[in-house]
């Protein structure tokens, strides 16, 4: 049934995921103030619920979802809330966020379960429940994954592909997770097959996992019909429309989804939380995260309450070397570099990176010199050079109907090989921008 696991094209940074692959994952303790901004995932922003003065417990909901594609947020800590102003976003920019003052006191005992057992739920009830939890994709994109879950019913879903290829260099919170919560990863496949109606789920771990793929296999439940296969390491093998091309040899249309090729794809770490929130009952709050680079003193992979600033993270782990120059949240292909430390840690962000003036130093960017090697690198068989030359002059809806430019998943290959040092992912990244600003203009006109 299965075709070459792997894809076409893509490229092979070194992984550096030494500092953290064996480091297990530990308990982070709450910090003195949580920032939880509203805008924590893909869609709508949450709206707040609460004011200042108000108490909160460990789980309360403080922000509503506003909309289907929008799930609410809820308090990591007990405290009382100081504020509901704007704060910086790991994005870059400003966002509305609510402030609570943590009770250092506090025992931090969470409220009576808040999600029911699922044992006797229809699949619908999981579904809403999902989204009550306030579940995003863990794998860096933070889309509601109670949308993932209702696909129409024109395109019927076949299988469950479970994404553990964690093909970003440093990046180890999908490793570990499935070494040490084997049967927690095996009880949220079940848990969404059974919301998806599906009979058959695969997990992908790429190779350089073997521990992560034997503890998987020999921990499958034997009435679940799903099986561990090995990816060949390639970057970005985690890239959703790569991993489906890999496992079951379909391709994703231009334009299209996953569902319309009868798969729905969800993150390890994802899974692990959908089973984490019906066995506790306890909404999302907390999340794994990678803190590692050589910048960083003791490299850990640490469950952080969400809303925990980088600031703090990065001092439980000893603080910063004196050369670092970068800190990056996510991974270092496709994360971003942070404005302000004060920023906090929200439901998507997998990894903080540190990075110090070796890895990080600047480059003088050169002319395209047509060598071709960001079209052999593209795993969307793009031309990043020709996009290139548009973005530089502004071209931006050539980029679009000509260039394909909302088929680029922004994973960086091209910025990678690329000899001139053309920041070419940056640059698609502000072209995206600009058309969404002036998509939202036409529609407000």
């Amino acid at each position: 049934m299965w075709r070459k696991l792997t894809f076409s094209h893509g490229v092979h940074p070194p992984e550096h995921k030494e500092l953290t692959n064996q480091v297990p994952i530990r308990r982070m303790p709450f910090p003195d103030e949580i920032v939880l901004p509203v805008r924590q995932h893909a869609g709508r922003p949450a709206k707040p619920i609460v004011k200042p003065g108000d108490w909160v417990e460990r789980g309360d909901k403080v922000a509503e979802a506003d909309g289907f594609v929008s799930v609410p947020i809820h308090s990591s800590a007990a405290g009382r809330v100081v504020e509901v102003g704007w704060w910086p976003h790991p994005d870059g920019t400003m966002a509305e966020a609510i402030m609570i003052q943590v009770e250092k006191y506090s025992p931090q005992i969470p409220r009576p379960r808040q999600i029911p057992r699922w044992e006797g739920l229809s699949p619908q009830e999981v579904v809403s429940w999902v989204q009550k939890g306030g579940v995003v994709g863990l794998g860096g994109a933070a889309f509601p994954t109670h949308v993932k879950l209702l696909p129409p019913k024109e395109f019927p879903i076949q299988l469950l592909l479970v994404n553990g290829a964690e093909c970003e260099p440093y990046l180890t919170t999908d490793h570990r997770t499935m070494v040490e919560f084997p049967h927690r990863v095996w009880f949220g496949v079940r848990i969404m097959m059974k919301a998806l109606q599906v009979q058959r789920a695969v997990i992908g771990v790429e190779k350089n996992k073997p521990d992560a793929i034997e503890i998987l296999s020999k921990t499958r439940p034997p009435d679940l019909n799903a099986e561990v296969i090995g990816l060949t390491v390639k970057y970005p093998q985690g890239a959703e429309k790569m991993l489906i091309k890999a496992v079951t040899g379909r391709e994703v249309p231009s334009g299209k989804l996953p569902m319309h090729v009868g798969v729905v794809v969800q993150n390890v770490g994802t899974i692990s939380c959908i089973a984490e929130i019906f066995e506790t009952g306890l909404p999302l709050i907390e999340r794994v995260v990678t803190v590692t680079g050589p910048g960083v003193r003791r490299p850990s992979n640490l469950i952080v309450p969400v809303g925990t600033k980088i600031r703090d993270v990065l001092e439980f782990c000893g603080g910063l070397t004196e050369d670092v120059t970068e800190v990056i949240t996510g991974g270092p292909m496709m994360g971003g570099a942070q404005p302000n430390l004060d920023a906090p840690v929200t439901k998507g962000i997998t990894g903080i990176v540190a990075l110090t003036r070796k890895e990080a130093r600047i480059r003088q960017v050169y002319p395209c010199i047509k060598c071709g090697h960001c079209l052999d690198a593209c795993p969307m068989f793009l031309n990043p050079s020709l996009m290139g030359s548009l973005a530089q002059t502004a071209r931006y809806q050539e980029m679009a109907d000509r260039a394909h430019l909302w088929d680029c998943m922004l994973c960086g290959a091209c910025s990678y090989v690329c000899p001139s040092n053309i920041p070419l992912s940056q640059m698609f990244a502000l072209a995206k921008y600009q058309l969404s600003r002036l998509r939202k203009k036409e529609q407000a006109a």
